[in-house]
């Protein structure tokens, strides 16, 4: 059972190619959940399992977060996917598309896929785009109560949902506290992933994050994606912005109608084989 291990800024991901599962439909969530296990399986953010037939696109793809469940859309993860495609030898021309349920995505590969730019698609505030509850509007400047505080928030998605919160300063603590909370507040039906803002100048926004479905994580493609076009939205950057995180920083240009151009990074980290006793663990 061959794997191939990638990171994008410390956010890292499993691709499984299914010609090398014939007896696997789909990778079941008890078996992602070892898989990706800090302790007793290879650990990871999540899975790719791809490439996959497409009838729109050069190939299909579908992520899966830590816990089994499955993500719409991811940016590192599709910077890592271009990059596996390129290092397997399966794309020549190195632009291309990706199906995702998310919608469908352009890459360019960059730098020998060192470096990958993604065309993530445009960022929406539309409530029942998202979803949030209540009358549809864009979610804008809303406040929303977890535990002990109350914090003003914009709500995006680019394929998946977000809850940007921005704020004059943030920790990691904050996240980790707070994240949990408003992943599965009772307004996000879908669940959400949130992002803790704090823009440094028009050029610079620095970003704390909560993954739904995976926790803490070092940094997020689409979160980047989603705090800079609010950001942009509420008038506090310029079309071009460095997204700073823990694990390292995304380049995001902001076109129009809020369509986002990405480019970062991305490590290879490993090739090998999972032994059949990885899901006799008890993870």
């Amino acid at each position: 059972m061959r794997f191939h291990k990638y990171h994008a800024l410390g956010n890292d991901y499993v691709v499984l190619d299914p010609r090398d599962f014939p007896d696997w439909r789909e990778p079941s969530p008890v078996q992602i959940r070892a898989i990706c296990h800090r302790n007793f399986g290879l650990g990871s953010d999540g899975i790719l399992w791809g490439p996959l037939p497409s009838t729109s696109c050069a190939f299909g793809l579908r992520i899966f977060n830590p816990d089994g469940s499955e993500a719409e859309k991811s940016g590192n993860g599709l910077r890592i996917f271009t990059r596996f495609l390129w290092d397997a030898g399966l794309v020549k021309n190195p632009a291309f598309t990706i199906e995702t349920p998310g919608g469908p995505v352009e890459s360019v590969i960059r730098d020998e896929g060192r470096l990958i730019t993604i065309a993530m698609g445009r960022v929406s505030f539309a409530s029942e785009r998202i979803p949030v509850t209540g009358p549809a509007r864009e979610v804008l400047n809303e406040t929303i109560t977890v535990l002990d505080r109350t914090f003003t928030f914009c709500a995006a998605t680019i394929g998946n949902p977000h809850c940007v919160i921005p704020l004059p300063a943030i920790t990691a603590e904050l996240a980790r506290h707070y994240g949990p909370a408003l992943e599965r507040h009772p307004d996000f039906p879908r669940r959400t992933n949130v992002q803790f803002l704090q823009v440094l100048d028009p050029a610079n926004i620095r970003l704390e994050i909560w993954e739904r479905g995976a926790g803490y994580t070092l940094a997020s493609g689409s979160s980047s994606s989603a705090a800079a076009a609010v950001a942009r939205r509420l008038g506090l950057v310029d079309r071009d912005v460095t997204v700073h995180m823990p694990g390292g920083t995304l380049g995001i240009h902001i076109g129009e109608d809020y369509a986002i151009r990405m480019t970062g990074t991305v490590n290879r980290v490993a090739t090998g084989t999972m032994h059949p006793e990885l899901f006799l663990s008890p993870a």
